[in-house]
Order: structure tokens, then sequence, then C-alpha cells
């Protein structure tokens, strides 16, 4: 437990954090890849261009000060974090380092104002929070590797198929190279699959939800080609995997994490609701429930820009008509003359779920989210007030971002 002082100190830094924080993550980002070149095979660098890892480590150094007194709020965070850092093979060695640069970048920006007391409370603030992860993450890593036909670290899988699934999204089903047993997960669960970018000079980790049910078979990832625009740019691993790589080549996955997945001990309604990729972990979860027999209602909410842009739909039609339990509605925002009305999509426009309330309201169901933050937070703020109870509502975070408990 920290003393008094070391949490009066560090709480005193709060309107500092707020005023510079981004100035100190993104110095300190920038101290560390200078002293420890090594580490940008391990961060995302397409996060770091975009300023999102900037922004969300600056967030959760001011959350972490401002909680000091008491932590557990933020155990859920910590959780996610911890699944996150397995996923990309962060170990106990790589706090030190973080530390150590920290640590100087807060001396470094604050200046005199950076006292030797206040980085010794810093660096005890930090020296907990390093502790609460690394024994999360150690259990995590022991479970992967304790699984059957599980590992820890990075494991070499070929592309056994390549499969076009819209104009933007690609399925991979992927097999272990090595001959062995593939790993069970839970649905909703996610990977990290690492590539090697020639233009950065760097192996690149990026995570993708698994989007088939477990089977023992395959593991499969549906990827969406990010194009990029006037005010992003192009995502470098998944065009390269887009465009380059072939069935028969190589992949190397981290082992299934993620703290977001199917309830299956509960027997009430299940709600999946997704913008865009975001189905990929709601495929997942409807094609395991679908076959394992459940009984559970089951509906299906999906947002698409167009028909073009909905992956795998013929797949959902399917499914709806052979189990009277799934009704799926499907809203396209801006349909093309081709899409057909109550073929493809059951209504124009975007998805509004209090138009929707007679059909995914129902006594003690669960709802899952994933999409777009905005589309999340619009989603969930929808549901708490439809009366739904904030701990019936899950949702997935890409990237760097956080969604507001």
């Amino acid at each position: 437990m920290l003393s008094l002082e070391v949490r009066a100190l560090v709480k005193a830094t709060v309107p500092v954090l707020q005023q510079h924080g981004l100035a100190l993550t993104s110095h300190f980002y920038r101290r560390m890849f200078s002293h420890n070149p090594e580490l940008k095979n391990v961060f995302n660098q397409g996060h770091q261009h975009s300023g999102q890892q900037q922004q969300a480590l600056a967030m959760a150094v001011l959350a972490y000060a401002q909680h000091i007194d008491d932590p557990s709020p933020l155990a859920p965070v910590l959780t996610r974090v911890a699944h996150k850092h397995v996923s990309l093979g962060i170990r106990a060695e790589h706090y030190p380092i973080v530390g150590k640069h920290l640590l100087a970048s807060i001396q470094e920006v604050l200046g005199e104002a950076a006292t030797p007391e206040l980085i010794d409370a810093w660096a005890a603030a930090y020296g907990q929070l390093a502790d609460i992860l690394i024994a999360e993450e150690r259990e995590l890593y022991r479970a992967a590797a304790n699984a059957d036909g599980g590992w820890a670290g990075w494991r070499p899988f070929r592309i056994a198929r390549k499969v076009v699934e819209s104009e933007e999204i690609t399925s991979f089903y992927l097999v272990p190279a090595d001959s062995g047993a593939v790993p069970g997960f839970r649905p909703g669960q996610y990977v990290s699959v690492k590539c090697f970018v020639a233009e950065w000079g760097l192996a690149q980790p990026r995570q993708y939800s698994l989007s088939d049910a477990p089977n023992g078979e395959h593991l499969r990832i549906s990827v969406k080609r990010e194009d990029g625009g006037d005010d992003k740019p192009a995502g470098r691993v998944s065009n390269l995997l887009h465009a380059e790589k072939q069935e028969g080549d190589i992949l190397e996955l981290s082992a299934p994490q993620g703290d977001f997945f199917l309830h299956e001990e509960r027997d009430g309604p299940v709600v999946l609701i997704s913008a865009g990729v975001g189905q990929t972990p709601m495929l997942s979860m409807l094609r395991h429930l679908l076959k394992t027999g459940s009984r559970r209602e089951i509906r299906y909410l999906h947002a698409a820009r167009h028909g073009g842009a909905h992956a795998m739909r013929d797949g959902l039609r399917q499914m709806q008509q052979r189990h009277a339990q799934l009704r799926a509605h499907v809203c396209y925002e801006a349909p093309r003359a081709e899409d057909a009305l109550g073929r493809d999509y059951q209504q124009q426009g975007r998805l509004q779920l209090s138009q929707l309330r007679e059909m995914m309201l129902l006594p003690d169901a669960d709802y899952y989210l994933c999409g777009p933050v905005g589309f999340m937070l619009a989603q969930r703020a929808s549901l708490l007030d439809l009366g739904v109870a904030a701990e019936r509502v899950h949702f997935e975070v890409f990237g760097s971002n956080a969604v507001g408990a």
C-alpha cells in the first residue's frame, strides 16, 4: 500500500496531467523508442503515427493518478490492458524499461516542478501498477501455455484459405504450421497477428477478433482493409494481408486473449449489436450458440454503409432461415441500387435501438456491442435509456480507444 505522502504527491499532479498529459506521453514514447528502438516491434506504430497511443496513455496515467487512493475501480480496465499485453508479448522485463523512460519524461517535461520527492512518489506508484499488471499477465501466460493446443509467445500458422467476404473485408482461415492442435477460445476473443512491414523495417502486431466458432480445425480472422483518407493513413498491416499474403503463407499468431466474450454460463437471450467489421466477434458468438444447440433467443442487429461493405450477409441469411430462435435486423446507411430491401437489409439509415424495442428488449437478455467507439457509445446510451442494466451491456474496444463505463 502506498503511503499517504506518496498518494498526496501523485494526486497533486492531476491538474498538470490534465493540462500537459499528452505532451508528457508523446515525449515518453519518443524517448523510449530513441533509447530502445527494438520496442517499435512491440508497439503499434500506426497508432503512434496517428497519436492514438499517446492519447490513450495520457488518459490512463491521469485515471491512475485520480484513483491512487483506491485503484479498484480501474480493475476492469487493467484486466483489459493485461490481455492486450499478453497478446502482444509484453513481459515483466519490459516494465523497468517503461518505468525508466516514464519517470525521466516526467522530469524532463515538468522541469523544476518535478522535485526528487515527486519523482520518488511516481516511482512507487508506477511500481505498484507494474506489480498488479505483471501478476495478472503471469496468470494469463500460464493459462495460455497450459491450455489444450495452447502456447505462450508467437506460433506460426499457415493460411489454409483466403476468402473475400465484401469489397473491404477478407477472411483468413489459419491452421498451425507445426501440425499441432488448434486451440480453443471463448467466442468474442481475439488473436494478435505479426507481420513484417518492409516500409518501416519493423515487425508489427495487429489484433483481430476471431470470427468463427471454436471448432478444433482452424482459427478464422476477417480483416477490413483500411484504405485511409484525408484524416488517417492507410492501414499498413491490413493492406499487406489483403494484397500480399496468399494461401500457403505463414503468419505468426499469439494465443487467443480478451476479456470480451460470450457469457455461456447464462441461459437468457443474447442480443448482438455491431457496425462494420465490428460484427466479427458477434459472428463467433452467433455461430457458437447455433453450433452447440443452445436454445437461447438470439437477436442480431447490424449496421453497414451498404451491401458492398456488408460482409458474410449470405451466411447470416442462411442461419436465420435454419434457426427459428434467430432474428436479424440489418440497417444500411446509404443502400445502393442493387441492395434489396427485405432481402439484404431491413431498414435504411442508422441503427436506432429505440425503434426496435419490441424486437430486442427481452427479459434477462445480455447485450454485446462492437464497432467504432462513437457507435458503441451511442448504442450503450440507448440501452441504458431503455432501462437495460449496465451490467448486462458488454462491449469490445478496438485499438487504443476506450468506452466509458
